[in-house]
């Protein structure tokens, strides 16, 4: 037993609840079961209920046994003073309020609607990794997709508030919080770490002064990653090493300057080292004037996505690593690569910008470039199509992926549209 599921059963009233009676032996009437308060003080506010005949209003805490009370040191804690009603599974300790009165306190061991808490076991002691799956079919499909729904915001909402964190970071400048933000998914997970350090090394201000020169923007981004090799007699290397040594000093960088190590590339395609990468977010950095903007004023899902349309050099077309040349061509940013980097990067500021300029129409433009970009496939997608869910495009797959890693990992079953269905009493 936990208070989750005690808190599920007195949210939606799964017990008895006629000539119902408080442990003291009090008449009691549930008129309101109260706001869940998911921040300190009392499980539930703003609950009204009637204990003989008199109404009573405040809130409801919620225990296993009535003796958490004193083990959660509430007798000393002001805010729960405004406790009305204890509800408890067991009562093994009579709680007494500051002023020395008895709290009234309700035991739902013995009136709980009993197959709430089978179901709610069944879905807990579940092996698989989505733990209805074998009861999934039982679900209405309109719970099923406003789930999808809510998650798909939840996801949103939570990488857009990564996006504010840094654009705190960053005294609210945008230009150089898109800049890190997109850098740093030019990374692809492996290399995101090295990637982002690196834009915090070459900031935007600098970037932006010799946007229009590519050697210098490759030669600023390849020398103080650490990547540029120290002898050559390559031109186009020697030609980079020029111009970070004079870059270098003029900025003040070599202090910072990463070690080549730092960069992983093991196991890795050559279209995905990190050599490649930098190479396509120079590119990006001398075509588009300025990130942010380009983004966020995009008049069409087709004009970001030409945004993204992007080659590398013409050394890195046949190169992979420094001096390293490539028995077959080095392929530019396909489009798999650039959805994610439309998905994870481009999407997430538009809908960071949405919630900070308080523009629902930005957060829908946002949704819709989802929608024109086809899913992921991947493991977790799998396991949802093979339960039936449309996996079409990006919209979907983000959703289902936050829906799975959110609340079927961790069992949050009760939290979830679909769990909450599928434990609820037939005939409550």
């Amino acid at each position: 037993m936990n208070e989750d599921i005690l808190s599920f059963i007195w949210r939606f009233q799964y017990f008895a609840s006629e000539a119902l009676r408080t442990d003291e032996g009090c008449n009691l009437s549930v008129l309101r079961t109260g706001h869940r308060n998911g921040d300190a003080g009392p499980d539930f506010s703003e609950a009204r209920v009637i204990i003989e005949d008199f109404q009573w209003i405040g809130s409801i805490e919620i225990h296993v046994r009535s003796s958490d009370w004193y083990v959660h040191n509430h007798e000393t804690d002001s805010a729960y003073e405004t406790v009305i009603l204890h509800v408890v599974w067991e009562n093994d300790r009579p709680v007494i309020r500051r002023d020395g009165t008895l709290l009234p306190t309700l035991t739902l061991k013995d009136i709980v609607t009993k197959s709430v808490l089978e179901r709610y076991a069944q879905l807990q002691d579940e092996t698989e990794a989505i733990p209805c799956a074998g009861m999934f079919t039982q679900v209405e499909n309109i719970q099923k997709y406003a789930m999808l729904d809510r998650v798909l915001l939840e996801r949103l909402d939570r990488k857009a508030s990564v996006v504010m964190d840094l654009l705190t970071k960053n005294n609210n400048d945008w230009e150089e919080t898109a800049y890190q933000w997109l850098g740093r998914h030019f990374g692809f997970k492996l290399n995101d770490a090295p990637f982002t350090r690196l834009t915090e090394i070459v900031s935007w201000k600098i970037i932006r002064k010799h946007r229009d020169k590519l050697i210098q923007i490759e030669a600023l981004l390849f020398g103080s990653a650490g990547l540029i090799p120290t002898e050559s007699n390559d031109f186009y290397i020697r030609q980079l090493r020029t111009e970070h040594q004079f870059l270098s000093a003029k900025y003040g960088l070599k202090s910072q300057q990463m070690n080549g190590h730092e960069w992983k590339n093991l196991r890795m395609r050559p279209a995905g080292f990190p050599t490649v990468r930098l190479a396509q977010f120079a590119q990006l950095l001398n075509k588009n004037g300025s990130l942010f903007p380009e983004i966020i004023l995009a008049p069409t899902f087709s004009a970001l996505q030409t945004m993204f349309h992007i080659e590398q050099s013409e050394y890195w077309k046949d190169h992979y690593l420094f001096e390293k040349k490539s028995k077959a061509k080095v392929p530019v940013l396909g489009k798999d690569s650039a959805n994610l980097l439309i998905v994870n990067g481009a999407v997430t500021l538009l809908v960071a910008y949405a919630k900070h300029r308080q523009q629902p129409e930005l957060l829908e433009k946002a949704i819709y470039w989802l929608s024109e970009i086809g899913a992921e496939k991947n493991r977790i997608t799998r396991e949802w199509e093979t339960l039936g869910m449309k996996v079409n495009t990006a919209a979907d797959s983000q959703a289902l992926i936050e829906w799975y890693n959110n609340y079927c990992t961790f069992r949050k079953c009760l939290e979830c549209t679909v769990g909450a269905a599928l434990i609820r009493p037939v005939n409550p």
